[in-house]
């Protein structure tokens, strides 16, 4: 039996992605950017280590090393994927992690752009509901929150009340959800 070049072996996978899209819906497969199934699968091996090397995944997926350079750094262009360091905030010296509801009057966008800009805000989405934004935040202690609630968000004109959830302990948080 002939051994299958890589080449062939990602021509194949990319057709029996696009035989497998054939019988199901477009709204379920199709992509903002075009993700074909070999993106996919990078982001799905990226997701379980985000420091796995090139030349491994390129074994997975059948392309060169080269090829898989060129897919990260085309998804990280456009903002389809980062590669971080996912930290511990308690280990990093924060005591206090919030997630806070944030009612507005006006424009949204405008006061989540301010909050946002706020350094203790690592996760801020405009919302549909009883909130018109949610803030994640970290901050060193309760003295430190109370600063960022009151002197930071609530001063933020538009903002017309604003509620507090704090974190007593994490039990679950991922980042592998894939492309599905």
């Amino acid at each position: 039996m002939p051994a299958t070049s890589p080449r062939n072996s990602r021509t194949k996978q990319v057709r029996r992605a696009s035989a497998a899209r054939a019988s199901v819906p477009v709204s379920e497969v199709a992509s903002p950017v075009g993700l074909d199934a070999i993106d996919r699968e990078i982001v799905n091996l990226l997701q379980q280590d985000g420091r796995r090397p090139y030349g491994a995944i390129a074994a997975e997926v059948g392309l060169s090393e080269a090829g898989v350079r060129r897919r990260v750094q085309r998804l990280r262009d456009l903002g389809v994927m980062q590669i971080v360091a996912i930290t511990d905030p308690l280990q990093l010296g924060f005591g206090r992690e919030a997630l806070v509801g944030i009612r507005v009057h006006g424009d949204v966008r405008q006061v989540a752009e301010k909050v946002a800009a706020i350094d203790e805000a690592n996760y801020v989405v405009m919302t549909a509901g009883s909130f018109d934004l949610i803030a994640e935040v970290v901050a060193v202690d309760d003295d430190a929150l109370l600063h960022l609630l009151n002197d930071a968000i609530r001063s933020i004109p538009g903002v017309t009340e604003v509620e507090t959830f704090v974190y007593l302990k994490l039990s679950k948080q991922t980042y592998n959800w894939g492309t599905k």
